[in-house]
């Protein structure tokens, strides 16, 4: 496993999520290429910890489907599975729906601002094809509902599954950016008016409408 040559200048008192969230991340942007082999020693000395922290993010990754983990012998990153991309994007499109409808009978004009500040940047970022910005954006921007909501359980489920969906959707997300942009405009809107209904049917049809991998 080849690892990066740059010190991700983590805090040697890493918490486990935090390990969990930065391997997690380089599966999602592709430092670590599926099929690529995962050693937790090396992966240990990359992140400055010891190799407990990464062996349970290891299995937290399993749970999400991001590595297969065959005990005793080797982890490795899985590969894009049009089946798992698909039912994962189907929980995800519904958990966000599920926030949306919890979220705008308390929605606040300064929410609404965040959402459309981060629409602004997200915007900014297709246009110069800045996908890691787009994406940490377009997470800012949907998780002023999230939060808002109050539903823990909501956030967990998005925590497990959208790393599956966000693999696939960068693919081709230059493809869909100002789509994406136009379907923002539209749930502020809907949440600036209190349509509950049809605020949360656009946030399931921005999600489900991601690539599932197909094609």
């Amino acid at each position: 496993m080849p690892i990066p040559p740059t010190d991700p200048g983590l805090d040697r008192g890493l918490l486990r999520d935090d390990v969990y969230r930065h391997l997690r991340d380089a599966i999602v942007d592709g430092t670590f290429a599926p099929g690529e082999q995962l050693k937790d020693l090396e992966l240990a000395a990359w992140l400055g910890v010891s190799r407990t922290p990464v062996r349970e993010a290891l299995l937290r990754l399993a749970q999400s489907g991001l590595v297969l983990a065959h005990p005793g012998r080797s982890t490795v990153v899985s590969p894009l599975d049009v089946r798992e991309v698909r039912d994962a994007r189907d929980v995800v499109a519904a958990m966000h729906e599920l926030a949306v409808r919890e979220a705008v009978p308390v929605v606040t004009e300064a929410d609404l601002d965040a959402m459309r500040d981060a629409n602004r940047r997200f915007a900014a970022a297709v246009g110069s094809g800045d996908v890691e910005a787009a994406v940490r954006v377009d997470d800012e921007l949907h998780g002023v509902l999230v939060r808002l909501s109050g539903n823990r359980a909501v956030a967990t489920v998005l925590e497990q599954f959208t790393p599956t969906v966000r693999r696939a959707e960068r693919m081709r997300f230059g493809s869909r950016g100002a789509v994406s942009v136009t379907q923002h405009e539209e749930l502020i809107r809907l949440c600036a008016a209190g349509d509950t209904e049809g605020a949360a049917a656009v946030a399931y049809d921005t999600w489900h409408s991601l690539p599932s991998g197909e094609g």
